[in-house]
């Protein structure tokens, strides 16, 4: 099963990439309420084989949800494949991989098409959607602030 999620954004490419590759940038717009990203869980070695992490945390009760994998491929500034991890268990081999394709459309806009795959029940796929729909209506938030 999989989930895929495609957005056009108001803004050119490379300015994109900064928000998917700087921790900075990423903590700003990923998570939905009442979970943030606090920049200080964000870590992140871009580059084939480099290792990133993040957490998002609850607001009000302080649920942490922990993020952690691989950068497989790395094209600058059009491509990102990852591989996400369980981080409470590294012996787990089931991973999920993201695809993250950055397609510059001209006149500043960027559409942005995320795409996972993996071995999670069916039914997790649609709230994999619905998340990344609500980080990608924060990241367009952060765009136009910017």
């Amino acid at each position: 099963m999989s989930a895929t999620v495609t957005r056009v954004f108001d803004a050119p490419r490379e300015e994109l990439w900064k928000f998917f590759t700087e921790p900075e940038y990423f903590a700003t717009w990923f998570g939905t309420p009442p979970f943030t990203t606090p920049v200080s869980t964000v870590s992140m070695d871009v580059r084939p084989g480099g290792e990133f992490r993040s957490t998002m945390v609850h607001e009000t009760d302080g649920t942490e949800l922990p993020f952690a994998g691989t950068f497989r491929e790395v094209v600058e500034p059009e491509r990102i494949v990852q591989e996400l991890r369980n981080p409470a268990d590294p012996s787990d081999t089931n991973v999920e991989t993201f695809t993250t394709t950055l397609r510059d459309l001209g006149d500043g806009k960027t559409e942005v098409t995320y795409h996972q795959v993996g071995h999670m029940p069916a039914d997790e796929y649609g709230r994999v959607e619905e998340g990344v729909n609500g980080f990608f209506d924060r990241l367009a938030e952060q765009l136009a602030r910017s």
